[in-house]
């Protein structure tokens, strides 16, 4: 088998997940050149720890430019929420107060960029997946579903903050990452479908949403029948969108 050409404008795009992170070289329209791998996420995942990890792949790769979903609140370089990576031992283990402190304001963007001595650009994980998928008119709205759920917003093709949804409260004892994540798709697939159904409805009303993408690994398991008769747009974006997306970061 012929190996992928290599480019200058190629990125290495990583995606972390609350369960995994997802890596892969992808050409400048976010196309894989080669496989997408998947590892698991490090627990307890300090910053240290998972800065660790993400060096040592980087070194496997000779390219100049990285792109980073992280999977909680994060702005202009900086953690603001770690979501799910302040559980000690991962999802369905109790917030560890300790690491979530640590987490909080740490300039993860420019840690990278200083130990890997490349060029590497972090946004929110469902962030990534809006600028992978969204086409830059009206207002397009993201949900991601994997391990959790997250949300994006862009107008016009400028992104707008939203709230992180995954830890809000979605009904009484359970928060959004609780209703739509992994967990509940498991336990009672059809109870989790009427949910995400509930919840993208609820979100297009809210944010007057034209188009609705889905993305993450679980939004494979939805079809758009699902969404008939809605008033807004309904695409399955799936894994795709962030690796796209992490090309966009440098266009």
């Amino acid at each position: 088998m012929e190996a992928p050409v290599v480019s200058p404008d190629d990125v290495l795009a990583i995606d972390i997940g609350a369960t995994n992170i997802k890596f892969a070289r992808v050409d400048a329209q976010g196309r894989l050149r080669g496989s997408l791998k998947r590892r698991p996420t490090p627990y307890p995942c300090t910053p240290d720890r998972l800065v660790d990890w993400i060096v040592q792949r980087t070194r496997n790769f000779v390219i100049d430019r990285v792109g980073v979903g992280f999977p909680g609140e994060f702005e202009d370089g900086h953690v603001v929420r770690p979501g799910n990576l302040s559980r000690f031992g991962g999802v369905g283990t109790e917030i560890d107060v300790g690491l979530d402190d640590l987490w909080q304001g740490f300039a993860l963007e420019e840690t990278l960029r200083r130990e890997t001595g490349r060029d590497v650009r972090v946004v929110n994980d469902a962030t990534l997946a809006a600028l992978g998928c969204s086409r830059g008119t009206g207002t397009e709205l993201v949900v991601t579903l994997g391990t959790g759920c997250g949300l994006a917003l862009r107008v016009g093709g400028e992104r707008r903050r939203v709230r992180d949804l995954g830890r809000t409260e979605f009904d009484v004892g359970r928060t959004f990452d609780q209703a739509l994540g992994e967990r509940a798709r498991a336990r009672d697939d059809a109870a989790w479908r009427r949910d995400v159904l509930t919840v993208v409805n609820d979100l297009a009303a809210e944010f007057a949403a034209s188009t609705v993408y889905l993305a993450g690994g679980n939004a494979r398991r939805i079809s758009g029948d699902l969404f008939a008769g809605q008033p807004y747009a309904i695409e399955i974006a799936g894994n795709e969108a962030s690796l796209r997306g992490a090309a966009r970061l440098f266009s």
